[in-house]
């Protein structure tokens, strides 16, 4: 098979009208390749037939005979005209409808692109959340590690002030004044575990009525351990154990702070002058009790869960 030829004349006047080189070709062939008005009529009886726009297929042994010369007439243009106003329309819906069936798919496309990212967005958080929580679970298990080994640490400490072994855990009873040997203060340590207790349960009471302001809370415990450690150093230098309440600086890092000046009257510190000053008398500066508020004022500097998670006893 063949593209069929038809008369080149007749095909170039068709073609002048606007006609495709297809549909000119099959109307001149299935006309018999006689004249213009012919194709023109067969055109119009054709034209919404779905293969008028293909090329007509002929074996190749054909040989067409020349036509006729034919003269375009007004009428013969006016036809050609209506033909292809009649034609276009249906061509540009044509055309509309498979941008319509383009733009659809690509609607379809799109849609499907975004539940696929909302539902990897989705996965994404949940995964998130899920690392999230595990993280802040472990966390919370290493703190309570870290507050029960400390706890054991304290009770091992105060056994070893009461003279027990390790791991013996006793109450503790005061010894009668009979089993006392003379010269040998045996409640001593048993007073410097109360005083412990209650040193370190007033800094309790401080970190948890501050402890959404941790910087304000580590300032107070700084000024704390200065105060506690110029006694210590210097017991015989009044203005190291002398401190003026009204001071601006001392109530804004100590004196506002529940617990801060309780946890200086533990120490030793009075009222004096008409509750105008803390004062510690030089007969009363007791080094030991000095030496468990700088050991308990070092655990709430150095371990960030202090006063947290765990338990207060009664400071009372």
């Amino acid at each position: 098979m063949a593209v069929t030829e038809v008369d080149s004349k007749l095909l170039a006047e068709l073609e002048a009208m606007g006609f495709t080189l297809a549909r000119a070709v099959r109307a001149l062939y299935y006309s018999g390749n006689s004249s213009v008005v012919d194709a023109l009529n067969w055109i119009f009886e054709n034209q919404n037939d779905p293969d008028i726009d293909q090329m007509p297929l002929v074996p190749v042994d054909i040989n067409l005979e020349s036509p006729k010369p034919f003269d375009i007439t007004e009428e013969v243009k006016k036809k050609a005209e209506e033909l292809r106003r009649n034609g276009a329309p249906k061509a540009t819906e044509e055309k509309k409808m498979e941008l319509e069936r383009e733009r659809e798919k690509k609607r379809i496309t799109v849609g499907k692109e975004l539940l696929e990212a909302k539902r990897i967005a989705e996965e994404n958080e949940r995964k998130r959340v899920m690392t999230l929580r595990k993280a802040e679970k472990d966390e919370e298990k290493r703190a309570r590690e870290i507050i029960r080994r400390k706890l054991e640490a304290d009770k091992a400490e105060r056994r070893s002030w009461l003279g027990q072994p390790p791991g013996v855990l006793a109450s503790i009873q005061p010894i009668p004044a009979s089993h006392m040997e003379p010269g040998k203060l045996t409640s001593a340590p048993i007073k410097s575990t109360k005083d412990s207790e209650l040193l370190t349960n007033c800094l309790r009471s401080l970190r948890r009525n501050c402890k959404d302001d941790d910087a304000k809370v580590q300032r107070a415990f700084r000024t704390l351990h200065i105060y506690v450690r110029n006694a210590m150093k210097n017991p015989g230098e009044e203005k190291f154990r002398k401190i003026r309440l009204t001071n601006p600086v001392f109530q804004e890092r100590v004196g506002k702070m529940k617990g801060g000046v309780r946890f200086l009257e533990l120490c030793g510190f009075e009222r004096a002058n008409g509750g105008q000053f803390l004062y510690l008398p030089r007969n009363k500066v007791d080094m030991a009790v000095l030496d468990s508020a700088m050991a308990a004022l070092q655990t709430a500097m150095t371990n960030p869960f202090f006063g947290l998670l765990s338990v207060d006893l009664s400071d009372e």
